[in-house]
């Protein structure tokens, strides 16, 4: 779907450069992404922003106070980058900061919001990240994201707005107000599984803080980096089992966070490739209402944690996609009683079931339906009334 005329809409897929790359990064490898986008089939799966995270600018603004691309990794600027990467029929995102400086030290927009806001737009940006590092202490963070806003919403341009402040400041009660299109509600990622199993869990309660033009950022996919990155904090070693990558996908996906591919997608595995580009998984992301999906725990007696539940996400069209997800180290059943979704026996109907990770039909079900989950997976059902 093209949202060219509503933007954030939905929420938004693409790239980041940070999750493997952090600083080294540079157009060349910015050009061979975006050329595979094309070729690999992101595209055609609705993936389209290329993002550069921090670590692209020189370490000071020039005379006249603007931020200047590294010459050395961006020979051809910026412009010339937002040029190639359009007509691939893409588009092109930056990182900012709201402090001083940049997580990474580099100059951040603080007292600079409108003047960096018509310098991306004359660059040609179509997505803005906007992280929280050095933001001086006695101002408040809430206001530089209005700041922001005010300004790339008056730049010229229409660009994506991508708050994060990775929670803080009690972020939910303020962001959609400020006009952000979406906000990281976690602390960073990293490529292993009590990550993923932390940050889902915290997002658990949150599911009336997303929706369409305001997406609960739940922070870029590791999906297929096998421990690739080049930062220690991330995980250089050993990352996620495909299985626990599927998982991590699912989660991201049915909770309506904004899918940014965190990989190196030139080095991409078939299993990295299936997971990504299962459009069964993505249509449920992209769903039109963006409705968040809420969360049933399973019977009580055999579950006093939150490691095991049921996500339901409600869609446009009538039908439901319930998630069963076993974030323990042991196999479980986990029953899903239709009542607690709204449909009881005495109404006759039954849901016609659909496995979207098996891309098969399961059949039609009455009462219940009980799979057994592996550890540290999934089963995703699309399911139909009859």
């Amino acid at each position: 779907m093209n949202n060219d005329t509503q933007l954030g809409l939905l929420p938004a897929l693409g790239w980041n450069s940070w999750n493997t790359f952090t600083w080294d990064i540079n157009e060349q490898l910015i050009r061979e992404i975006a050329d595979l986008f094309v070729s690999e089939g992101y595209l055609n799966a609705g993936y389209e922003y290329i993002v550069i995270d921090d670590c692209w600018s020189l370490k000071a603004r020039d005379e006249q106070g603007n931020l200047v691309a590294d010459p050395e990794k961006f020979p051809s600027g910026m412009k010339a980058l937002a040029d190639y990467i359009h007509s691939k029929g893409l588009k092109f995102g930056m990182y900012s900061c709201v402090g001083t400086h940049t997580c990474a030290g580099y100059p951040g927009s603080f007292e600079h919001e409108f003047q960096d806001a018509k310098k991306f737009a004359e660059w040609g940006v179509d997505y803005l990240k906007y992280d929280y590092c050095f933001k001086p202490r006695h101002i408040s963070g809430e206001l530089l994201y209005k700041r922001m806003s005010l300004a790339l919403k008056n730049c010229g341009r229409e660009i994506l707005f991508s708050a994060c402040n990775w929670g803080e400041d009690n972020v939910y009660h303020w962001i959609r107000e400020s006009g952000a299109h979406m906000y990281r509600s976690t602390g960073d990622i990293r490529d292993n599984w009590i990550s993923i199993k932390e940050l889902a869990i915290s997002q658990l309660d949150k599911e009336c803080y997303t929706g369409s033009f305001c997406h609960n950022d739940m922070d870029m996919l590791i999906v297929g980096m096998y421990g690739g990155s080049n930062n220690d904090y991330i995980g250089k070693i050993g990352g996620c089992s495909d299985l626990e990558y599927k998982t991590h996908f699912s989660i991201w996906s049915m909770m309506g966070s904004p899918l940014m591919i965190g990989s190196d997608i030139r080095k991409a595995t078939p299993a990295t490739k299936r997971i990504l580009l299962n459009k069964d998984i993505l249509a449920i992301n992209q769903d039109l209402e963006a409705r968040g999906a809420y969360r049933i725990k399973p019977e009580p007696q055999w579950f006093h944690d939150d490691e095991v539940f049921m996500l339901v996400k409600v869609l446009t069209n009538g039908d439901v996609t319930i998630g069963f997800f076993n974030l323990s180290d042991n196999q479980r059943e986990i029953s899903l009683q239709f009542w607690d979704i709204g449909l009881p026996y005495a109404s006759n109907f039954s849901l016609s079931l659909y496995d979207c990770w098996e891309h098969k039909e399961l059949g039609i079900f009455k009462e219940r339906f009980s799979p057994t989950v592996p550890a540290h997976d999934c089963v995703v059902i699309r399911a139909r009334l009859v």
